[in-house]
């Protein structure tokens, strides 16, 4: 089995999957957010990583989904992976767990959103979008207007990411000296461009969103999405919703690394999955925030350049003399001939 196959097959299955065909049953009151407890007999599973990883807490074995697989059957890889295969599509029994969120929190995010201003020419997160990141202003100014950009403290900006309804659930916090997460938001997807577009652009920040966009001109009927450096069970049905569209172009536009392959192979999956077209777009640079720098960096030296050039030589002067010159003005230093007797 090809690596890009096993990474599309980690993306989708979850270990909870594995554990609940094997028969281990959810230990929901000693579970919390970030570990999930099953037990079957005198066995526990603890699920991490949104259900990617796992680990044994009476021995050392712990590992991704294959090893799960291996684990529960005593089998070998090619096995497991078969075995991890067939449970592409598997539904939970049970619903899926979720930390406990009260009304209040959700609102108390929404409200520190509307208590910050939106950036304008000269304030922090402005200089820091337009000098720092080079993004154009034309860019900043779309964000603005759709409402997905704030003031964050210590000129940093703040970048909403949004639910299906336009509601604001959490932003991803950028600035010279800081790079976070709002306090108890989600992450979920920033969202730049039209909400009915038939090509969508997945990066891994919004500053990468909005750098692709500066990058191919706000392409008509594209939409720049950013998963936060994270992907969260929410961010994977909100792409998976999108994905339904008829006619839709699903495009891998993550980082130039390893990671970025990885985000990649997990949106081909969706996308075969789902039945949109696919495609990878890989920037020349570790992210398009690189790329744009980079473009902008060379359009700076080309105009230098071109400043710096001498002028075009002047033409040939006339041998004939000038008006109210005795001389012909051959070159600067010409001199008439002196005359005999003078």
């Amino acid at each position: 089995m090809k690596r890009e196959k096993l990474e599309a097959l980690r993306a989708r299955v979850s270990c909870e999957a594995l554990l609940e065909k094997a028969g281990y049953e959810l230990d929901l009151r000693e579970s919390t957010r970030r570990a999930v407890k099953y037990r079957h007999g005198g066995s526990i599973i603890i699920v991490t990583h949104d259900g990617r990883g796992w680990f044994d807490p009476l021995s050392d074995e712990k590992g991704d989904v294959f090893g799960l697989a291996m684990f529960l059957e005593k089998t070998t890889f090619p096995a497991a992976a078969d075995a991890v295969a067939a449970l592409v599509g598997f539904q939970l029994t049970r619903p899926e767990w979720r930390p406990s969120r009260s009304a209040v929190s959700d609102e108390a995010i929404a409200d520190r959103w509307r208590c910050r201003r939106s950036p304008s020419p000269g304030s922090g997160a402005w200089r820091y979008l337009s000098w720092q990141r080079l993004i154009p202003s034309a860019i900043i100014r779309q964000a603005i207007r759709v409402d997905i950009l704030r003031e964050g403290p210590f000129g940093s900006m703040w970048a909403a990411h949004v639910d299906g309804h336009g509601r604001v659930v959490g932003w991803e916090e950028r600035g010279p000296e800081w790079r976070g997460f709002s306090t108890r938001g989600s992450k979920l997807l920033f969202r730049l461009g039209p909400s009915d577009a038939n090509r969508i652009c997945v990066t891994e920040a919004a500053i990468d969103a909005m750098s692709l966009a500066a990058l191919e001109g706000s392409r008509e009927g594209t939409l720049y999405l950013s998963t936060g450096g994270g992907w969260s069970p929410a961010t994977d049905a909100a792409l998976c919703e999108l994905a339904l569209r008829p006619g839709l172009t699903l495009v891998a536009a993550t980082d130039g690394n390893s990671q970025g392959d990885i985000y990649a192979a997990r949106l081909r999956a969706l996308a075969e999955v789902s039945g949109c077209n696919w495609q990878r777009l890989r920037p020349s640079a570790d992210d398009w925030n690189e790329v744009l720098k980079n473009r902008e960096k060379e359009r700076w030296e080309r105009k230098m350049e071109k400043k710096m050039r001498p002028a075009a030589c002047a033409p040939v002067a006339s041998r004939e003399a000038l008006p109210g010159q005795g001389w012909p003005l051959t070159r600067p230093d010409a001199r008439p001939a002196a005359r005999e007797g003078s």
